[in-house]
């Protein structure tokens, strides 16, 4: 950890995945997930629902906040930007309103959060986009889940778009936090 009081990302996400474990019971993190043209630093998968989250530490700027916005808005259920203590003056201003805040500064050694505004469902979240973080093999097994037909050398947008016909979209957004929860790095190793 840094010495002086400026906080890193480094310095920031082991103790935020402790902090958001705590709160929200069941989480997974995907780190530095490609989302759209932009790289979400974190996707927090939660059994209903997949949650951005930006981590602008106290070394951060805004400078490519507004891009980043416009591509988190477009993934996930639920946004949070995590601010240092140098941002948090300032930095609703950066996010719109449905965006979840949570400030971060050190408090006699040790990283501490503050819930400044919870996260409200996204309205902007396409399911499409979303079901575009999975992989192939994610989606057959939704298929199989649901009984749908393979569809054997299609590619996901069209598979997407057969999941999003054919199963009840609370049930499809169960389900693809189940695959992430499940999502196995290895078997690419």
């Amino acid at each position: 950890m840094t010495t002086d009081q400026v906080l890193k990302d480094s310095d920031i996400r082991d103790p935020l995945f402790d902090y958001l474990e705590a709160y929200y019971g069941k989480v997974r993190f995907l780190e530095e997930k490609v989302t759209g043209r932009a790289r979400a630093d974190v996707v927090m998968v939660l059994p209903d629902r997949l949650c951005g989250i930006e981590i602008k530490s106290d070394a951060d700027t805004y400078a490519r906040l507004e891009k980043q916005v416009k591509n988190y808005d477009k993934y996930y259920d639920e946004n949070y930007i995590v601010a240092g203590s140098t941002h948090a003056m300032h930095v609703a201003e950066h996010v719109p309103d449905h965006w979840g805040i949570i400030t971060v500064e050190l408090i006699k050694g040790r990283v501490d959060f503050y819930r400044m505004r919870e996260a409200t469902p996204n309205p902007k979240a396409v399911l499409k986009q979303k079901l575009s973080l999975l992989w192939k093999a994610e989606l057959a097994h939704i298929q199989k889940q649901n009984g749908l037909p393979k569809y054997t050398n299609k590619s996901k947008k069209f598979i997407s778009e057969k999941l999003i016909e054919r199963v009840p979209e609370e049930l499809l957004q169960l389900q693809i936090s189940e695959e992430l929860f499940e999502r196995d790095y290895t078997i690419y190793e």
